[in-house]
């Protein structure tokens, strides 16, 4: 009998597709992580997060057949129902930005080593570089979100996205520049205010 752990995403949506729960139950174990995980570095809010990875793959069991592998495998798919699902809580006015409390604290972005964000998180830490990806429009963070922290390719970001590799590319450029410009408005700014405490004491 085989494992159906071994079996590539497309193998496992034609038996999900024929009935088979332990298909379906693998693939959700296999995404529901990344797919949180992008909830939750666009939103910064774990019940967000929580509410969307549930409406992803109850999508994903209800329309099977929206899933066209000749278009691109199974991740950028369940990404791109991902996104829709954080605008929709957006526009339902359930967006949490900035986080605090105890949601600041879980919320970790993974950053891709000798990726552009680690030098950026080397030199203003990573609570600055998460509450900065929080504040980028929401265009800006969904591509930093899946291809520095998700490590995306261009062509799977823009099949997730549903737009041009060169819209992709010209976004995370001005996504880079913008998180270099707030990280140093946050350090200016927090600079400033040791300076002024410092002058209380003397």
């Amino acid at each position: 009998m085989i494992d159906p752990q071994t079996l590539g995403d497309e193998e496992l949506m034609r038996l999900t597709r024929a009935g088979d729960e332990h298909a379906f139950t693998v693939l959700y174990r296999r995404h529901q992580g990344p797919v949180y995980r992008f909830a939750l570095q666009m939103s910064g809010s774990e019940s967000v997060a929580d509410d969307v990875t549930q409406e992803v793959f109850l999508a994903l069991m209800r329309e099977f057949f929206r899933f066209d592998s000749s278009r691109g495998s199974l991740a950028p798919y369940l990404y791109g129902v991902a996104r829709n699902q954080v605008r929709r809580h957006l526009e339902r006015g359930k967006f949490q930005v900035p986080l605090d409390g105890d949601e600041a604290s879980s919320f970790e972005p993974i950053i891709a080593p000798g990726g552009p964000l680690e030098d950026l998180t080397l030199l203003e830490g990573l609570s600055a570089l998460r509450q900065a990806i929080l504040t980028l429009p929401l265009h800006y963070r969904e591509v930093v979100a899946l291809c520095d922290l998700e490590e995306m390719s261009y062509e799977e970001a823009a099949r997730s996205i549903g737009c041009a590799v060169g819209t992709i590319r010209s976004r995370l450029h001005r996504a880079h520049a913008l998180l270099v410009q707030k990280l140093r408005e946050a350090n200016e700014t927090s600079s400033g205010v040791r300076s002024n405490s410092m002058r209380c004491f003397t």
